[in-house]
């Protein structure tokens, strides 16, 4: 595993630690999977979850927005979690949000997530398409399901919520969000707290890159 970096630069783009990827030449960050709502559904079934993550995630992206004077996000998918996690309380912290950055142009590539959960209301500011969303060289997807030949624009996506499993002396072990890539295909973490990882097969892919949340390491097969 190499030494820690402050972000990672692959083909164009630049990974970031905090499980975003920052496209300059456009100004748009692109994260994957927020799922917003998603602990006050487990909350609607009985299931004793925290409160606040929807305040968490939002500030964690406006922090970004604010230090890359971003122009344009775009969200790949899963955006909703669920239609049970529709509450006035979420739609009016998305308002909020936005009111606060009336210049940002904001995209939702739709994911398997949202088809269940519907559309954000356009009240919110939030405009929602189906993939790809092809801007600038880059398409941007919710789930690519099978490997892609190396030619072609660069291919962005999310759904698996990527993480890594790390050992160490003394058995230790540990798992971290990663960027999954390979060829022409990156493939973000989750974006959103309380979304939980699934461990990606490190030969499956050129590299891993694993983030703390402050710095990134990459780790190749």
């Amino acid at each position: 595993m190499s030494a820690g970096a402050a972000s990672f630069d692959y083909r164009g783009l630049t990974l970031l630690p905090q499980r975003a990827v920052w496209q300059a030449a456009a100004r748009t960050l692109w994260i994957a999977d927020l799922h917003l709502g998603k602990a006050a559904s487990f909350r609607a079934l009985g299931q004793p979850v925290p409160r606040g993550t929807t305040q968490e995630n939002l500030a964690r992206l406006g922090a970004l927005i604010e230090a890359h004077q971003v122009r344009r996000l775009v969200v790949l998918g899963d955006f909703l979690h669920a239609k049970t996690g529709r509450s006035p309380e979420l739609f009016a912290a998305l308002h909020e949000w936005r009111a606060a950055r009336r210049d940002l142009e904001c995209v939702v590539v739709r994911g398997n997530h949202d088809a269940r959960a519907g559309d954000a209301p356009d009240d919110c500011g939030f405009r929602s398409v189906d993939e790809p969303f092809a801007q600038d060289g880059v398409e941007g997807w919710h789930h690519l399901e099978k490997q892609q030949e190396d030619a072609g624009p660069l291919l962005l996506s999310g759904h698996i919520h990527p993480v890594a499993r790390l050992s160490g002396p003394g058995r230790d072990r540990m798992r971290l969000p990663c960027f999954c890539l390979r060829g022409r295909e990156v493939v973000a973490p989750a974006f959103g707290e309380f979304t939980g990882g699934y461990p990606v097969d490190p030969r499956e892919w050129v590299q891993l890159v694993v983030t703390t949340g402050a710095s990134l390491f990459a780790i190749s097969r």
